[in-house]
């Protein structure tokens, strides 16, 4: 029996790496109690996070799985298998996919400057850059990483087209930072940074047009809030390489970003940065199994999440920390989250999950099945 502090070795890519050496030499995991917080009486309490994990050779034909449910209290599941994730579900290893497994819209990060600081501008950068307003219109975006979306900072850059760049350079203050761009990338040991300094005007990794409507996730976000804190951005924003996004994202994406069940899935599968959650498009959101979604399904789902945006809007100018603090969380954002997930649990299963094990054993089920499916047509 090891119990897991440090480094989780239930989650994200220690799987892979770690469990299929101990099942190869015949060992199984007999009994576990999936993650908790402990405290104990130290002066300095790390809080840290703990599971608790019982390795067997000797095959049981129930195997025994803790857990706490929404008041903190243990609940039992016996099994015929516990899997290296500590779900009540077969042994299986989630890899990495570059495309979604499921029938849903294709998630990429957002963009990276590479650009010393220079094509990005705080509001009082933005200032002294001294542009008109027509100016401001062609050249200057409002940019969102995780921070700016979640504490509603105010950030911008230069977004500069390969057809206004001329025009562009003609203003002194903006080319002074163009010129920051390619000193800075000239000064590069990397090959391909250095090639960038050609186009300083623009960043680096360019992942968008700039006119597109953008469903924003972030890759950090703290584990204390019951719900990623996903949102649609205003027209003509750009996202930074700090977040991922869903670019021209129909409203029932948001839908399945904001559930409980994809939050329980990328919390198992991506693993966490201390104790926060730390998303990845390729192993979160590509490998997220999802049933076929019938146009009613997509209806409802697109409804959900209309009513997850209004609930928010009506607490205007709080941010999303402010709402979904979990002590101070508005009753109708919360309602509205939760008639969201009885609607997508619904479709997995005709009913609600009754807690998030068997939330896991149902996805790793659908998983399983996926990614066996793939298979075959390979």
């Amino acid at each position: 029996m090891f119990r897991q502090q440090d480094r989780n070795i239930c989650q994200g890519q220690q799987v892979p790496i770690l469990w299929p050496l101990i099942f190869a030499t015949g060992q199984e995991i007999a009994f576990a109690h999936t993650s908790f917080k402990w405290a104990n009486l130290a002066s300095h309490n790390a809080g840290v996070t703990v599971a608790i994990v019982g390795i067997s050779n000797r095959s049981a034909t129930s195997r025994k799985l803790y857990s706490l449910d929404g008041d903190g209290e243990i609940v039992l599941k016996e099994t015929d298998n516990i899997n290296a994730y500590l779900a009540a579900a077969s042994d299986v290893s989630v890899q990495k996919q570059s495309k979604p497994l499921s029938d849903i819209h294709s998630m990429d990060r957002g963009n990276g400057a590479t650009d010393g600081g220079n094509l990005l501008l705080s509001p009082m950068d933005l200032d002294s850059l001294g542009l008109s307003d027509d100016q401001m219109e062609r050249f200057v975006r409002p940019f969102y990483g995780s921070a700016e979306y979640i504490r509603g900072q105010s950030r911008f850059c230069l977004w500069i087209s390969d057809d206004d760049a001329d025009c562009a350079k003609a203003i002194p203050s903006i080319q002074s930072r163009i010129d920051g761009v390619r000193s800075m990338r000239l000064s590069s040991t990397k090959a391909a940074t250095r090639a960038g300094a050609e186009f300083a005007y623009r960043f680096d990794e360019k992942r968008q047009n700039g006119d597109e409507t953008v469903l924003l996730i972030p890759r950090v976000s703290s584990e204390n809030r019951q719900y990623l804190p996903c949102g649609f951005l205003p027209p003509r924003s750009i996202v930074s390489d700090s977040a991922f996004a869903i670019y021209n994202a129909p409203l029932w994406n948001m839908a399945l970003v904001a559930s409980r069940l994809h939050l329980m899935w990328i919390a198992t599968v991506c693993g966490k940065l201390k104790t926060d959650f730390r998303y990845s498009n390729t192993m979160g959101w590509n490998t997220f199994p999802v049933p076929t979604l019938t146009e009613k399904n997509k209806a409802d789902l697109t409804r959900c999440a209309e009513d997850i945006l209004l609930a928010r809007e009506a607490h205007f100018p709080a941010t999303i920390a402010d709402l979904y603090d979990p002590e101070k969380m508005p009753d109708d954002l919360r309602v509205a989250h939760e008639r969201n997930d009885e609607v997508l649990e619904r479709i997995y299963i005709g009913r609600r999950f009754r807690n998030d094990t068997e939330r896991l054993e149902k996805l790793f089920e659908l998983y399983t099945k996926m990614t066996t499916k793939e298979a075959k047509r390979a």
